[in-house]
């Protein structure tokens, strides 16, 4: 890094702090989108995981893969050679890692429950954790706009490869004609990769890679990062002037960025914002590939029989009184709300979204027969006509509501509705 001497102007010292407040929040969102894009992958394995054949099949494959990887990665290390040390060791770190993931594929079978008692979750859910835990350990200290170490890379590659090669076996029989030597055509089923998994897995695989590539192109950087309270003397001597920067307290243990003296260039600069704008976009298709899989996941029972019997007691007095106005509007809705808090936010989208559901459900449901002697049946038709219209403009309004709220935060953790569709997700096709 060129770093430059001391003696710098009021306006290069501005222009300075300007550029590392810009890299502390780069970086803060790149945190944030390495947990969304976690999250993606973790939403889709569930979604996906439906069916399978037999496990033993898909935990050979794993194995298999396992000791491929290793190899390679043994191949690769700088100073390997072929003397009989490095072979033993090479032999001993195959075995440990062959028994670790039996151990890990153990687990997923019997659905994280080792006690055997049959009280695990299901396969689908026991692999999203997985990854859940995975991303954890190998993103959860990457604090820094710099390149992921090698050992890391290829341990995020290897096990990843390893839980989602059950998906080699997630097919569905189509027809299909195949013509015999004597010219006669005969319709027989073949078997073919499931066709959402045929579309977003390979589309996750290459934000992954896009991501990777993003965080390799930091290398050598004209930036640099210290931790809080600590200042470092620069090459020459001289200590690097920075003003203060008021960091919440909640992202106290993020380092902060450091610039040359007169900021970034103007160069360094535009790189920066370039893979700060891919990265925004790997993070819009991720949530879109999430969101489309859990639109396709039936609503559990248990998560409808959860519900209170009427809007008013799911939405508030407030939230209820707004919605059911002539002079109704999402945004100005909104702005009356305390969203001041994600955690906020995130309690009126489960309101919200189990408003709809309540209205929903009960637009089909017929009336009580106590009132047939007090109306006709026309009288009767009619109200539950009206009644059903006012539901449904109820339920419409409701999701423009949930659809503004989601706008205003992007970043909104999953809602009860999609934690309880990945928990409960059940085999809505019959392979085989």
């Amino acid at each position: 890094m060129a770093r430059q001497g001391g003696g710098a102007g009021e306006e290069e010292d501005e222009e300075r702090a300007a550029s590392e407040a810009a890299l502390t929040a780069d970086s803060a969102d790149e945190e944030g989108r390495r947990g969304s894009s976690s999250s993606a992958s973790s939403e889709a394995a569930s979604s996906v995981s439906f069916t399978y054949t037999a496990p033993d099949d898909w935990q050979k494959v794993a194995i298999i893969k396992t000791c491929v990887s290793a190899d390679v990665a043994a191949a690769a290390a700088p100073g390997a050679s072929g003397g009989g040390e490095d072979d033993a060791a090479a032999d001993r770190r195959r075995a440990s890692e062959m028994e670790m993931m039996k151990e890990r594929f153990s687990k997923l079978l019997l659905g994280e429950d080792m006690s055997g008692s049959g009280k695990g979750v299901g396969t689908a859910l026991a692999i999203s954790n997985a990854i859940t835990n995975l991303c954890a350990t190998i993103f959860g200290q990457l604090w820094r706009l710099e390149p992921l170490p090698p050992e890391k890379k290829a341990m995020w590659r290897r096990e990843m490869d390893c839980l989602l090669c059950v998906s080699d076996h997630i097919v569905e029989l189509v027809p299909t004609w195949q013509t015999f030597p004597d010219g006669t055509r005969l319709e027989i089923m073949t078997s073919r990769p499931r066709s959402d998994l045929y579309i977003n897995l390979p589309a996750l695989r290459k934000l992954d890679n896009m991501l990777l590539e993003i965080l390799e192109g930091f290398r050598d950087a004209e930036f640099w990062y210290v931790d809080q309270g600590i200042c470092a003397p620069d090459c020459d001597g001289s200590a690097s002037f920075r003003r203060t920067f008021h960091r919440r307290d909640d992202k106290w243990w993020l380092p902060v960025p450091r610039v040359p003296h007169g900021g970034l260039c103007e160069a360094t600069r535009r790189q920066v914002e370039h893979r700060r704008d891919c990265a925004n976009q790997i993070l819009k298709a991720a949530m879109a590939i999430n969101s489309n899989a859990l639109a396709e996941m039936d609503v559990p029972d248990s998560y409808l029989d959860s519900l209170p019997k009427n809007g008013r007691a799911t939405l508030g007095d407030v939230i209820y009184r707004y919605i059911t106005s002539d002079q109704f509007s999402p945004d100005c809705l909104l702005d009356c709300l305390d969203l001041s808090s994600e955690y906020q936010a995130l309690e009126i989208a489960n309101r919200v979204e189990a408003s709809i559901y309540v209205w929903r459900r009960r637009g089909g449901a017929a009336k009580p027969a106590s009132r047939a002697g007090a109306k006709s049946s026309w009288g009767i038709v009619k109200d539950m006509i009206m009644d059903t219209e006012k539901r449904d403009l109820l339920a419409e309004r409701a999701e423009g509501l949930l659809i503004s709220l989601k706008q205003r935060f992007p970043g909104l953790t999953q809602t009860s509705l999609d934690m309880s569709k990945i928990q409960y997700n059940k085999v809505r096709r019959v392979m085989f």
